[in-house]
């Protein structure tokens, strides 16, 4: 179970990072959120004006609607095309469903469209509606647009290959009825056409299987509005200008809003208007044909789509990524600027591609590196409680902060299963001891003794733990604290910051018992031995109980220092050190120090001498 766990907390993260990255692909939000960044692009990029191309739009408007009521009577085209043919078009486009006549003239209507080689009639091949009949099939065209499942506007079906003659897209037949010139349908038949085309998973299309149909390619929208646009009732009129109208291409469509010939499209979601933006179909019919018109004069730039295979290895790439820097980078602050770094320079450098009509799938990828990071640094989390835990059950709580993040960031080289592993370090161990314990005991309940000991204690464990040390653990009425532990420190500075400590505790005890004799309860006197040496460190005990032990000679002179000659005890607190910890001092600090030297004395349990004098405190020669 302990496994399974452990690989649950290590593998839980990064298979719930994964969920997510499939929830924004199947559910479509990843999707989204690409088309609406596209849009937030397309609508702020300039793409020229209508004006720059050779199309003419002649609009049915609401006022020819109330002029010449709806249906408009097919006598009325006749007269429009008429008066186009006269002023010398090259082209005319009629956007305009009329398989079934309407009006007295129907054959009129049928007659141009079999006799006029200037005139495109469209159909509708999703709502199944034919041509003017009698147009022949080199002048028939369908006007199918593939919307998006939002409902707006974004691609242009440019081409569908391997159909019969009729079945070309308007904006191609009426460019080859216009120039004569098929060539860039004969290249998108053979297969030889360079372009920048969708697929189901091209650009930021997630299985938008529609989009991967025919040869389809993202609109090139001029500024909305800017085609040189008339009415029908201007037209009949004679009210359009010759120059509008000779050697130009003319588009006829509805632009009436109660003909619902509208479509929403990539400036509709910015729009600050009343009411909604909406862009005629004849207009954008008008945009593909201008397309076509730079492609076959050399002048489009083609862009480039992402291929679907493209973004999948994109993926792939910013997931590793975000683990990678999730995972290596040792410091988590560190990790997380570098990975929003990184994130906000590609969403800037999909954007800027984006600015030159290169569509990359950006969603998906920044989603990748930052739920991947995201996973990381949970699944450090984690690890880090779990350290974090293992630290304190070691140690206990009596190290200082600047220790504990010391320890964890050199988490991995010390511990081991759970344990800090085994090792010889430097140390200097201080031991402490409270004189005349057993007399004091006798006066206090067990209440009133336990509170004394633990107000000298908040005493003594701050002035080790704020000098970097470490209160090893509690001996009934004493502790014993190390320098120099867990962690391999200079050997100099621990015995000065032990040195330090024992004229913190000495301070301390003199304000205590003040406010003890306040009280009216004992004062507390402390003895003090401190002893410089190498020591065994490391974890001790079994899984139902460890501790973090510290084992040597040293810990058993700063003990023997302790308890010798309990009788020769001055002031609040007697502090016996060894020379070996004297010798490490530095000279500056040593020199401060008034010492009573004790000479050579034998201690229990060491064959050697030890070398001893007392740390005097009334008559330091200047503050330490």
């Amino acid at each position: 179970m302990k496994r399974i766990r452990q690989l649950v907390l290590t593998a839980g993260p990064y298979l719930a990072a994964v969920v997510v990255l499939v929830l924004l692909r199947s559910t479509g939000l990843a999707q989204t959120i690409d088309l609406v960044l596209y849009d937030l692009i397309t609508s702020q990029r300039a793409e020229g004006s209508g004006q720059d191309t050779p199309i003419t739009l002649v609009g049915i408007e609401e006022s020819d609607i109330q002029r010449f009521g709806w249906p408009i009577d097919d006598g009325l085209f006749c007269d429009a095309f008429d008066a186009l043919n006269a002023a010398g078009v090259d082209a005319i486009g009629f956007d305009i469903y009329r398989d079934k006549g309407v009006g007295p003239n129907q054959q009129c209507l049928r007659d141009r469209f079999r006799d006029e080689p200037t005139l495109v009639s469209i159909f509708n091949v999703a709502s199944d509606i034919g041509p003017v009949p009698g147009t022949p099939s080199e002048r028939q065209s369908y006007n199918d647009m593939s919307l998006d499942a939002d409902g707006v506007l974004r691609r242009d079906l440019v081409h569908v290959t391997g159909q019969d003659e009729a079945t070309v897209s308007f904006p191609m037949r009426v460019l080859e009825v216009a120039t004569g010139d098929t060539s860039i349908r004969a290249a998108l038949e053979a297969g030889t056409h360079q372009g920048a085309w969708l697929s189901a998973n091209g650009g930021g299309y997630v299985n938008e299987i529609n989009a991967g149909l025919g040869y389809q390619r993202l609109l090139r929208l001029r500024e909305p509005g800017s085609y040189p646009s008339y009415s029908l009732s201007e037209l009949i009129d004679g009210r359009v200008p010759k120059d509008k109208m000779r050697d130009r291409i003319v588009l006829i469509g509805s632009t009436a809003e109660s003909l619902r010939d509208l479509f929403e499209v990539a400036h509709t979601r910015f729009d600050q208007g009343e009411t909604l933006f909406r862009v005629s179909g004849v207009e954008m019919h008008a945009n593909r044909l201008a397309t076509l018109i730079d492609e076959r004069n050399a002048t489009l730039y083609q862009g480039g789509i992402m291929p679907g295979w493209g973004n999948l290895l994109l993926v792939i790439g910013f997931a590793t990524c975000g683990l990678v820097l999730g995972e290596r980078i040792p410091k988590q602050r560190m990790s997380i600027l570098v990975v929003v770094f990184l994130a906000g320079g590609s969403a800037g450098g999909f954007t800027l591609l984006l600015w030159n009509h290169i569509w990359v799938g950006m969603a998906m990828p920044l989603s990748g590196l930052l739920t991947l990071s995201g996973a990381a640094w949970l699944r450090r989390g984690v690890e880090s409680q779990q350290h974090s835990q293992q630290i304190r059950q070691l140690l206990g709580q009596t190290t200082s902060p600047a220790v504990a993040q010391q320890l964890w960031e050199q988490r991995d080289a010390l511990l081991s299963n759970g344990r800090f592993m085994g090792q010889q370090l430097p140390i200097t161990a201080l031991f402490t001891d409270t004189a005349s314990f057993t007399s004091v005991s006798e006066g206090l309940s067990p209440r009133e003794l336990m509170d004394w000991l633990n107000r000298g204690m908040e005493v003594c464990v701050p002035a080790v733990t704020n000098r970097a040390g470490m209160v090893n653990k509690f001996t009934g009425d004493g502790m014993l604290a190390v320098f120099g532990v867990p962690l391999l420190c200079d050997p100099s500075t621990e015995a000065q910051a032990a040195i330090e400590a024992a004229f913190e505790i000495k301070d301390g005890l003199e304000r205590l018992n003040e406010a003890l004799i306040a009280e009216g309860a004992p004062t507390m006197r402390v003895r003090m031995g401190i002893h410089s040496g190498e020591a065994l460190v490391g974890s001790m005990g079994s899984p139902e109980r460890i501790e973090y032990a510290v084992i040597g000679d040293a810990v058993n002179c700063a003990s023997r220092l302790e308890s010798y000659q309990k009788d020769l005890h001055e002031g609040v607190l007697r502090v016996l050190l060894s020379s070996a910890t004297l010798e490490l001092l530095p000279q500056a600090f040593r020199d401060k120090l008034l010492l009573n030297h004790w000479g050579q004395i034998q201690v229990k349990g060491r064959d050697e001498p030890l070398d001893v004098s007392e740390l005097k405190f009334e008559h330091t020669k200047a503050s330490v």
